[in-house]
């Protein structure tokens, strides 16, 4: 339709020639130009036919229209984002790109903000083709109006040979962007861990921090490059740093339920009682839909672990030197963390303190919080930590703050789990659920 709307000015043998282009007809496109279709001609958005062709990924295609004359751009300056080159590189496929450069195409064309071919090429074809691109006067250093690099682009897509070529040839490896970003970032996130290691092997600033504060090992933590976190960890950072979200290296680990990194930061020293800080991030829901400020209380990492039902991660915190006393500004303390996770990480955490009627500062216990509207476990799963609880002499009789009992909460319509309430603690007859 595009096509179309772009075309309808045009004279009817255009036209012709972009819905034979479009639909990829080769007779199409020879009837049209014999009617007298001008191939050169840019359509009414300044984009050439030849690029269209190009979109349609058919090689065959733009062979054609190129031995029919076509032109493979507008000029040596002309900045267009989506000529035949750029459009080619965009897709990557390296039978295009080559034969639009044998056609003339400039390589150093770029996009109106400034995005060049090989920075393109270096994110989405081949290295052979990045290659060609060089070959033919490629600025190797070519940034954009974000100061992106094409070495960037390519550890962007974690385009590991693009990455190896590009770095032969001279590619600065520690460059920044304009928010300064350096490749190593962006290889962090493009999930392929092998993009990272190479940079880093190529002599990437693992020490760098961003402008905004973030360091290497933070954004690996944050696109759960687990690995390369621990390569970073064993060479040396900061352990007290807090990230955007107010958690140091220990923390995210546990948050992220990697064992051997929260075994790693701890032999290189980490603390299992630092607390948690303020994230700086300011979520939506924060602004949108609370009439009070947002309190969040300081979590252990021991507290973290047990809420993420991590017996193995408790025990190793344990045998560092974790605080089983301690208790979070909120009166939460490790059983209370536990309470809406597994049954294994909740016996241990009542192992360690042995009250399952234990409350925080609102008044809930255990059975409070395992019932609340937060408690997204099967009923299955909570009739398991009701029998745990249970045989640990947890009472369906103690009120919060609001007044409530386990048992309230049991007869109320959006509890799923009243079967598995009912049979384990045996409420009165007199009681409906």
């Amino acid at each position: 339709m595009l096509l179309l709307a772009q075309a309808a000015a045009a004279s009817p043998a255009q036209q012709a020639l972009m819905q034979a282009i479009h639909q990829g007809d080769p007779a199409g496109i020879n009837r049209a130009l014999t009617a007298g279709a001008v191939l050169n001609q840019p359509l009414a958005d300044g984009s050439l036919p030849l690029a269209w062709a190009v979109e349609s990924q058919n090689p065959a295609l733009v062979k054609l229209l190129l031995d029919k004359g076509a032109r493979p751009d507008l000029g040596d300056s002309h900045l267009q984002s989506f000529s035949p080159l750029v459009v080619a590189c965009q897709r990557g496929e390296p039978a295009i790109v080559a034969a639009l450069l044998e056609a003339g195409a400039q390589a150093n064309n770029t996009t109106v903000t400034g995005v060049s071919p090989l920075a393109l090429c270096a994110g989405n074809s081949t290295a052979a083709t990045v290659k060609k691109l060089l070959d033919q006067g490629a600025n190797l250093e070519a940034a954009d109006n974000t100061g992106q690099t094409p070495l960037m682009w390519a550890a962007a897509k974690g385009q590991v040979f693009n990455l190896q070529l590009l770095l032969s040839q001279g590619a600065e490896v520690n460059r920044k962007t304009a928010k300064g970003l350096t490749p190593l970032f962006f290889a962090l996130r493009s999930g392929n861990p092998e993009a990272a290691e190479l940079l880093l092997d190529a002599g990437a600033d693992a020490d760098y921090i961003a402008p905004d504060g973030t360091s290497a090992v933070q954004m690996a933590m944050y696109w759960k490059q687990f690995a390369i976190a621990e390569r970073l960890v064993q060479r040396g950072v900061d352990l007290t740093a807090y990230d955007r979200n107010g958690n140091q290296l220990l923390h995210a680990a546990i948050i992220h339920n990697q064992p051997q990194l929260v075994a790693a930061l701890l032999a290189k020293g980490a603390n299992p009682n630092s607390l948690t800080g303020t994230s700086t991030v300011v979520w939506r829901y924060e602004v949108n839909f609370t009439s009070a400020p947002y309190v969040s209380y300081a979590r252990s990492p021991l507290l973290l672990a047990a809420a993420h039902g991590s017996a193995a991660m408790m025990r190793t915190l344990i045998a560092a030197g974790a605080d089983i006393k301690f208790r979070a500004g909120d009166g939460t303390n490790v059983v209370l963390a536990a309470a809406q996770n597994n049954p294994d990480a909740l016996a241990f955490a009542l192992s360690l303190a042995p009250d399952a009627n234990v409350t925080n500062k609102y008044g809930q216990t255990p059975l409070h919080l395992l019932m609340g509207y937060s408690n997204t476990l099967s009923n299955e799963q909570t009739g398991e930590l009701f029998r745990l609880l249970a045989s640990r002499g947890a009472r369906i009789d103690i009120a919060n703050k609001w007044g409530q009992t386990p048992l309230d909460l049991a007869t109320e319509e959006q509890f799923r789990a009243r079967a598995e309430f009912a049979e384990i603690f045996k409420p009165s007859q007199k009681v409906k659920l």
